[in-house]
């Protein structure tokens, strides 16, 4: 039998449109071969910190300065010494309580570290965002936004952090299982009209690792057990990570799970 070369448009229209984004020009970390930090060389609750510490080292000269000024002869030291120093410190949205758990860090405190950390009239300051869609806006509105933000970070420096997290669905209930931080160093400079997604390389704290992958309006069905629109899901884009293990091994056999992009810090 000859082999057949025909294609589906759907997928036809899905390799043209791919090949587009790869040939886009891509905006880049200032310092795109720094050493990527591992939490694992401390704690696998060490995300924010660690994802924190890798945006500066593959920042402009000034964030190279604030990762150059954390002390320690090893990432465990300098880890060890963000969480004890400045993640112990009371927390403006816990009611004073410190800022790192057991459970980790949340993206305001997380943001307010980083601005203590690099304070000083050389660098802005750094804000975060809830990446869910306002009123009036859809998803279209909400990619073009997300990708506007971390795209003006990087070209101003700062490689943003962004949250993500893992929903499982249970009984008929989206869950928050699992949420984690990344480094995002590379994105188009540019957003295609029309386009559902568009690709990102970040640093993965887990392990220290350059990932590919792809934040998207999700394709997926995010819907309540009554049928209607899910209040928890409909507001997110996707997180379409494929080497992210953030919360995979907490999904059941046959249990559908989602992640999500759901905050970022960048360069006001």
């Amino acid at each position: 039998m000859k082999p057949t070369h025909r294609l589906r448009a759907g997928s036809l229209a899905l390799l043209l449109s791919a090949a587009g984004l790869s040939a886009q020009p891509m905006r880049e970390a200032p310092h795109p071969g720094a050493t990527p930090v591992n939490q694992l060389a401390i704690a696998g609750n060490a995300c924010g910190p660690a994802a924190l510490l890798s945006a500066f080292r593959f920042g402009g000269e000034g964030w190279r300065k604030a990762a150059d000024a954390v002390d320690g002869e090893n990432d465990r030291q300098r880890l060890r010494k963000i969480i004890l120093e400045i993640g112990m410190r009371p927390s403006k949205s816990l009611g004073g309580r410190p800022r790192w758990s057991k459970a980790g860090v949340n993206i305001a405190d997380l943001c307010d570290m980083a601005n203590e950390m690099v304070g000083g009239p050389f660098l802005p300051d750094l804000e975060y965002e809830v990446m869910v869609t306002k009123p009036n806006e859809d998803h279209a509105d909400l990619l073009e936004r997300v990708h506007r933000r971390l795209e003006k970070s990087l070209a101003k420096g700062f490689p943003p952090v962004v949250g993500i997290r893992r929903f499982v669905k249970r009984k008929g209930t989206w869950l928050v299982i699992e949420a984690h931080f990344v480094t995002v160093i590379s994105i188009p400079r540019k957003l295609e009209k029309g386009a559902a997604f568009f690709p990102v390389t970040y640093i993965d704290p887990w392990g220290g690792r350059r990932c590919e992958g792809r934040v998207a309006v999700s394709g997926r069905e995010l819907v309540a057990a009554d049928g209607r629109a899910d209040p928890i899901l409909s507001p997110s884009l996707e997180a379409d990570f494929p080497q992210a293990l953030v919360g995979k091994s907490r999904v059941a056999k046959g249990e559908v799970s989602l992640l999500t992009v759901s905050a970022a810090i960048v360069c006001r």
